[in-house]
């Protein structure tokens, strides 16, 4: 079942506070980025967070959002105390994207 927007509006809420979000449509699913960092993937209406040292200590239940992705953890977005945390702590090592070249036109 593919995940919505009104889904994302809640994720959103659920994490109010942590920085500033937003999301956007990627391969039908969603990507969400907090301070423009890409931190959460969420497909299937399920919210995962990708496996960093820094999250470890949670012993978070894994899986892979889509077929031959890299297992990620998944986040019980509905604890929002706790996903703000984990959201925080995976933005802070998280990097920015490196800004895409433009093509050249001929």
């Amino acid at each position: 079942m593919a995940t919505t927007a009104e889904y994302m509006e809640y994720v959103c809420g659920q994490l109010a506070g942590v920085g500033v979000l937003r999301y956007r449509k990627m391969f039908g699913e969603y990507m969400l980025y907090v301070n423009e960092k890409p931190v959460l993937t969420v497909c299937d209406s399920t919210v995962y967070v990708k496996k960093l040292d820094c999250l470890t200590e949670y012993a978070l239940p894994t899986g892979c959002p889509y077929e031959g992705a890299k297992e990620h953890y998944i986040l019980d977005i509905d604890d929002g105390e706790r996903s703000r945390e984990i959201v925080q702590k995976a933005e802070a090592v998280t990097p920015l994207p490196k800004p895409r070249k433009k093509k050249q036109s001929e």
